[in-house]
Parts: structure tokens; C-alpha cells; sequence
């Protein structure tokens, strides 16, 4: 697992034990946005590709098969490059 700034990247976890595929889904397409996490979320990447650049911190770029979990009180900026659908869930 890589850490970037508190967000926490893992590259094709084991699903089965975490319940993924009950987490509701999200989409989004391409696209740049500001987004500000109000509760760590933790998000299993199905499509798309992303890179996510916190406020303080330098970017990260996740995608298709990725286990990111997003710190709360986290402000960052979204720059999706390709259609983006994610399960998640908050902690």
C-alpha cells in the first residue's frame, strides 16, 4: 500500500472480505472539480482513470482495479481523463 498526503492507495486488493460490491456506486465523467471530504470515504475504482491533488500535497493518479481511501477534512481537486465509476463507502 502507497500513502500520498493521507490518502491511501492500493493497486487490486482482495475484494471479498471488504463487502464491495453492496458499497452503492458513483459515475462521473470527464471533468475537473474541487471536492472537499467531510467523512474519509474508501472507494474501489471500476472504470475510469482520475488524479486526485490535494490541497498540500502532490497528485495522485488512480484508476480501474484501485482501493483508494480519502482522509476526512481533506480538500483536493478532481481531474477525471477518463469516465469514472467507483463503488464507496464512508467510514
Amino acid at each position: 500500500m502507497s500513502e500520498n498526503k493521507n490518502i491511501e492507495l492500493e493497486r487490486h486488493p482482495s475484494l471479498e472480505q471488504l463487502g464491495v460490491s453492496s458499497w452503492p456506486t458513483w459515475e462521473c465523467g470527464i471533468s475537473t472539480f474541487p471536492w472537499h471530504y467531510d467523512s474519509t470515504e474508501v472507494g474501489y475504482f471500476l472504470e475510469g482513470t482520475v488524479t486526485v491533488t490535494p490541497e498540500d500535497g502532490e497528485p495522485l493518479q488512480v484508476g480501474k482495479g484501485d482501493l483508494v481511501t480519502f482522509p476526512a477534512g481533506m480538500s483536493c481537486t478532481w481531474e477525471v481523463h477518463h469516465p469514472v465509476k467507483k463503488h464507496y463507502t464512508f467510514k
